[in-house]
């Protein structure tokens, strides 16, 4: 039906409805005052890092950040080819891209209110109306046949944002999903990268070790010679046939790890166990330890994509305050229709049966037990708890940086010490060796003096397994290859939030 309104009662009207929205929307303000948080994202300059991160080597911190494809220094191709297998076929990323599905829709759905809706429907009903109700006669107790059709149009007024702060907070979810699978993308990297590197260890201990049984099974020979002899006794005898039984299960162990580690890169790729079965031994160059980057600490924050996300994430929740505060306000929705409608004209479209409506609603909570206050309070808790997760995640990557650093000191002041000690037990092997050729020493004594080379090549490549993944450790500490700004990741606001923090609107 259409309403007609005289043009004088036009302003007044106007007048009321602004009036109303004012007084309602002042009440509205007032009502969740007392409700905030003090809590902010911490700053880089917020943590003490400048002793430990420091260059490597000593010197200044002036390297450059990882490109995406420091795994090619290794020089192996099976590694790479393993790697890129992984990343299109890994469960783990599979569930992480699902994720940044589910936040992309949810974001879609949080920018639907931001336009107007508009739907059409029509229907057809046979209607027998009571005749003893209000319905007069012609119409009480006979059938009519009721047709409609129409098109609704409907608009909500975001005059407190609480829309686009929802759309804002499903889209910095989106984000955060991205950055996490980034890190996942990192994580499953570097996990391949790890084990790989255990797995070249073992190779080279597994040769070390299977010259060790070769060694202690002659010395075991020739002690029991010198038991027949009468040189020594059964103690020494004894004392041989368990270090020959000690090597023969480091070797054993050795082999079971080299299957294990094997089997582990084959579930890492995605495709099982036995994926890993089919690799060829690992020939790794040497990796070059990478140089800190300048400005470490405050470049950092777009480095690693766990801070990111959790930054993501503190912004998300931020949003989530701004929503729950627009509660509190009028919601003022517009709403229009124009149709037909009949009950006894055959046809429905005729001038007499339009029907028009158009005007606003508004609503706004007046008593509800305290359930926008509490949500409020939960929003709130929720940025509490996303601030403390970014704080963490920031001191544990400086953590992170700091040990591998630390780490990487120990083991390159270790290494010239360990390659020392394996070059004279080399050289007093080597004069052994000379000395039983002419007939100095015995056998015995230059079987001895190679169990000492033998030792000291295992701690050599345990060693040099060591510092490889500390540097793996470091590559990943510092993002391995990751930057937020090329993918898009990076906030455009400083860390200090969008006011998620002040208690006052």
């Amino acid at each position: 039906m259409k309403r007609f309104t005289s043009p004088a009662a036009r302003p007044r009207a106007i007048a009321v409805v602004a009036a109303l929205v004012g007084v309602l929307g002042m009440s509205g303000c007032a009502s969740f005052s007392g409700i905030g948080s003090d809590k902010h994202p911490a700053q880089a300059s917020d943590f003490a890092t400048q002793r430990s991160l420091s260059d490597p080597a000593g010197g200044s911190a002036n390297g450059g950040w990882p490109g995406s494809d420091w795994v090619r220094q290794f020089g192996d191709a099976q590694l790479t080819a393993l790697i890129d297998e992984a990343l299109a076929s890994s469960p783990n990323l599979q569930q992480a891209r699902a994720r940044i599905a589910a936040a992309g829709a949810l974001a879609e759905s949080r920018g639907a209110p931001l336009l107007p809706n508009v739907t059409a429907d029509a229907s057809f009903i046979r209607n027998q109306f009571s005749s003893t109700t209000i319905y007069p006669e012609p119409y009480g107790g006979n059938w009519f046949n009721e047709k409609k059709a129409g098109l609704n149009v409907g608009y909500e007024l975001d005059l407190w944002h609480k829309n686009q702060a929802a759309l804002a907070q499903a889209i910095s979810s989106e984000k955060a999903a991205e950055a996490s699978e980034q890190e996942a993308r990192l994580a499953l990297t570097t996990s391949i990268v790890a084990a790989y590197s255990q797995l070249a260890a073992q190779y080279a201990l597994h040769d070390i070790l299977a010259r060790t049984v070769q060694q202690r099974s002659s010395l075991e020979g020739i002690t029991a010679e010198r038991v027949r002899t009468g040189l020594d006794t059964q103690i020494e005898r004894n004392q041989s046939r368990s270090s020959s039984a000690d090597a023969r299960a480091q070797l054993e162990q050795s082999e079971g790890q080299i299957v294990l580690l094997r089997q582990q890169l084959g579930a890492l790729t995605g495709r099982g166990p036995d994926r890993g079965l089919q690799l060829a031994p690992p020939t790794l160059q040497n990796l070059a330890t990478p140089g800190l980057p300048a400005d470490l600490p405050l470049n950092l924050l777009g480095r690693r994509p766990d801070i990111v996300a959790a930054r993501w994430q503190v912004e998300a929740a931020s949003r989530g305050v701004e929503v729950a505060k627009a509660r509190f306000y009028p919601d003022i929705n517009l709403s229009a229709m124009i149709g037909f409608d009949t009950l006894i004209n055959a046809n429905p479209f005729t001038a007499a049966s339009k029907s028009i409506a158009f005007g606003p609603a508004i609503s706004l909570p007046i008593f509800d037990g305290g359930a926008l206050r509490a949500g409020l309070k939960g929003e709130y808790a929720n940025y509490d708890l996303a601030v403390a997760s970014y704080n963490k995640a920031l001191n544990d990557a400086y953590a992170d940086v700091a040990r591998q650093i630390a780490s990487i000191h120990s083991t390159e002041r270790q290494l010239p010490i360990r390659r020392e000690a394996l070059q004279a037990a080399q050289r007093a092997y080597d004069l052994a060796r000379e000395r039983y050729r002419i007939g100095l020493v015995s056998q015995l004594t230059m079987l001895s003096a190679e169990t000492a080379v033998l030792a000291q090549r295992q701690s050599l490549v345990a060693l040099e397994a060591m510092r490889r993944d500390q540097q793996v450790a470091l590559y990943k500490a510092l993002g391995g290859g990751f930057d937020a700004q090329q993918v898009g990741l990076a906030m455009n606001s400083p860390a200090s939030g969008s006011g998620a923090a002040s208690q006052q609107p």
